[in-house]
């Protein structure tokens, strides 16, 4: 395998610890989420979504939020992210000292009132306030608004396409660093996706963001790679698959980091991950969460016989 020069390298950002656990009945320990991210780190992860700050009563699995992040603070190179509803949440992260917020923006207008209780425009005057808060008190942390459900809603249908990318618009226009598209509901095909990221770049550029697939209908990795060639090199994984939408009826787990790192690796493109650390680090996922299914083809078939990845 020949080792690709940096520019086309891809970033897998985990979002495990918080898509995943915030997915699960179980509430995981604290000591639990500190060694599994640990175990991501030292396979080499460089970008983990640590949790999320939402209130306690919503989603207990996120209570220990502060404390998860202050310990992924310790790692050296790690770019700490954690997703923020509101200006309420943001003040939170950055108190806590994030590194990087992100926001999700619903493209569809019934999702988008069952997730947040937000019309679409008010979760964009939404990104407007944390940008701003952003600016005053912590300039260097990005923001990123991630626009959920931006290939269909297993509550409205269809998405218009044309909604999808205004959106993605309006969010930068508001002070977003970037936008991304999510596969919330594991509808995409890769026609679709080709077709949706070609436009965001050329509606937003520099600041078209990750892809961030669902494997509900198991086209999250075909979906991955159809980004890649429309040049996204910025993609979010859960390890094991863990996570869905708790908001969104039948969607199901993201796709596996695993399998992701496989994929683009087998190909000769860079992920910084090494793979059989990667696979170790189902380990303490599983203690953290007895009796939890995990998923990945590549894990459950091994890796090729006279396998070398290189970096």
């Amino acid at each position: 395998m020949t080792s690709l020069s940096r520019e086309n390298a891809v970033l897998i950002s985990e979002v495990g610890p918080r898509d995943g656990l915030q997915s699960v009945a179980a509430t995981m320990a604290t000591a639990d989420k500190l060694s599994w991210i640990n175990a991501l780190y030292a396979a080499g992860l460089r970008e983990i979504e640590v949790g999320s700050f939402v209130p306690a009563k919503l989603l207990p699995q996120m209570e220990d939020v502060a404390t998860v992040v202050r310990h992924a603070l310790t790692l050296p190179g790690l770019t700490v992210m954690a997703l923020v509803p509101n200006r309420r949440g943001a003040e939170a992260a950055l108190e806590a000292g994030v590194h990087k917020l992100t926001m999700p923006v619903s493209a569809s207008a019934a999702h988008s009132l069952a997730n947040v209780r937000k019309t679409r425009e008010a979760m964009v005057e939404e990104v407007r306030a944390v940008a701003t808060l952003r600016d005053a008190i912590a300039p260097q942390v990005l923001l990123e608004a991630g626009i959920a459900t931006a290939f269909g809603c297993t509550l409205q249908g269809c998405v218009p396409e044309d909604e999808v990318i205004w959106l993605a618009a309006q969010c930068i226009e508001a002070g977003a660093d970037e936008s991304g598209l999510s596969d919330t509901v594991g509808y995409a095909n890769p026609a679709q996706v080709r077709r949706l990221f070609k436009r965001l770049r050329a509606e937003i550029g520099v600041h078209a963001g990750a892809a961030h697939m669902h494997n509900t209908r198991g086209l999250g990795i075909a979906n991955c790679l159809a980004a890649y060639e429309e040049g996204v090199r910025t993609f979010d994984s859960s390890l094991g698959g863990l996570g869905g939408c708790p908001y969104a009826p039948g969607a199901s787990g993201n796709v596996v980091t695993e399998d992701l790192v496989f994929m683009f690796e087998s190909m000769g493109i860079s992920t910084g991950v090494d793979l059989e650390k990667l696979i170790d680090a189902r380990q303490p996922l599983m203690a953290g969460l007895l009796g939890e299914p995990v998923y990945g083809m590549t894990p459950d078939a091994g890796l090729p016989k006279g396998w070398k990845q290189q970096h």
